[in-house]
């Protein structure tokens, strides 16, 4: 279903996200992602100067190295845009990212370790979706072990609607974890 017709009105601005997950030869794996906002008119910027329409205001880009658990092995960012000249200052504080799993909880801890002032709220706001990528990304590896062991629960059980362990999708799919009557 698409969204109604809109009313009259005027794009002002666009923010881009891409990300996208790799399978490394040594057995980890990449997920990058790549944030860029833009406006749609010219506007004076405190330490910029003129930023002309469609300049990036930000853009920024970050890579997390994982394993097979989803537990962050390394961690790379960069700004190449951003509204004043200290905001790539606090690119080291994302290290503190590694170690953490992306799973359950993985929000709040992000918040904990880089949150406010500790962080980048457009890098930190990047790991949302590349959280989902990564899980994406691994979904044929997890499709086969669930094939090898349909004993084992998987992860993505009761995480949205159509996979609630109550579901018609789970009942036809996965029967031995539906929940329902």
């Amino acid at each position: 279903m698409s969204l109604p017709p809109p009313s009259a009105r005027e794009r002002l601005h666009d923010r881009h996200v891409h990300c996208a997950g790799y399978r490394r030869e040594d057995g980890l794996w990449d997920i990058e992602g790549h944030l860029v906002d833009t406006k749609t008119y010219g506007f004076d910027n405190y330490q910029r100067g003129r930023i002309e329409p469609g300049t990036p205001i930000h853009e920024m880009r970050l890579r997390l190295t994982i394993d097979d658990q989803m537990t962050i092995h390394a961690v790379h960012a960069a700004t190449e845009h951003a509204p004043y000249s200290i905001c790539p200052a606090i690119i080291p504080n994302f290290q503190r990212l590694v170690g953490l799993r992306i799973g359950a909880g993985f929000r709040r801890k992000v918040a904990e370790r880089i949150g406010g002032v500790e962080g980048c709220t457009h890098l930190a706001e990047l790991l949302g979706p590349m959280a989902t990528t990564a899980f994406q990304s691994m979904a044929g590896q997890r499709r086969a072990s669930q094939a090898a062991d349909p004993s084992h629960r998987p992860r993505w059980l009761d995480t949205c609607h159509a996979h609630a362990s109550h579901s018609p999708v789970v009942k036809d799919r996965f029967p031995q974890h539906y929940t329902g009557k």
